[in-house]
């Protein structure tokens, strides 16, 4: 499949939202504690007897990330093949009230990336993930940091494939979703050395 990733910009905001982040759950990576988690804690992949949808954006549109938050210092991506939107990707970058970036001004976020269900499996993902890299070294950042949940094993095994480590577990991040854990990957950015 032939595609181009570009930047975006905010004002398209409503043509990337079309993109839906929705996925059927069949797997998921239970979160083991050892010896009540002193001595840390094992994830255990397994497969659900009934799987079921998750939709991220039923949970919250990206139409509603510009009440929360000064999205001006965001980076936008969209894959496209011939007019048609394929795939997208937003990163957060020296933004307040982004607890995700810690206050850093070294740190991305990777807050948010999409691609179109057909378009799985055809390199979009990994377009966009490495036009956000380039776009946050760019800005200085060292570090990308990204999260996802146990539930999205697709994903993780992605943000693995891209060079990003496990860098935390939070069992209890979710109450909505008391099954949900929050899993937090870390990826070094080359020429960085945090």
């Amino acid at each position: 499949m032939r595609f181009e990733v570009s930047e975006d910009n905010l004002a398209n905001l409503e043509d990337y939202a079309r993109i839906r982040m929705s996925f059927v759950v069949r797997r998921i990576l239970d979160v083991v504690a050892l010896d009540d988690g002193l001595s840390g804690f094992r994830l255990s992949e397994r497969e659900l007897e009934t799987p079921y949808v998750k939709d991220y954006d039923a949970i919250e549109s990206p139409l509603q990330w510009t009440r929360s938050f000064d999205m001006s210092k965001w980076g936008f991506f969209v894959a496209r093949s011939q007019g048609v939107s394929l795939g997208g990707a937003a990163v957060a970058f020296d933004t307040p009230g982004v607890t995700m970036l810690e206050g850093r001004r070294d740190l991305a976020v990777l807050w948010d990336i999409r691609v179109a269900g057909e378009a799985r499996g055809q390199g979009v993902g990994t377009a966009l993930f490495a036009a956000v890299e380039k776009w946050a070294v760019a800005r200085g950042c060292v570090r990308l940091k990204v999260e996802t949940q146990n539930i999205n094993l697709p994903a993780c095994r992605f943000y693995a494939k891209q060079g990003c480590v496990l860098g935390s577990i939070h069992r209890f991040a979710y109450p909505e979703f008391p099954s949900e854990a929050q899993l937090l990957w870390y990826k070094q950015l080359t020429g960085g050395t945090g």
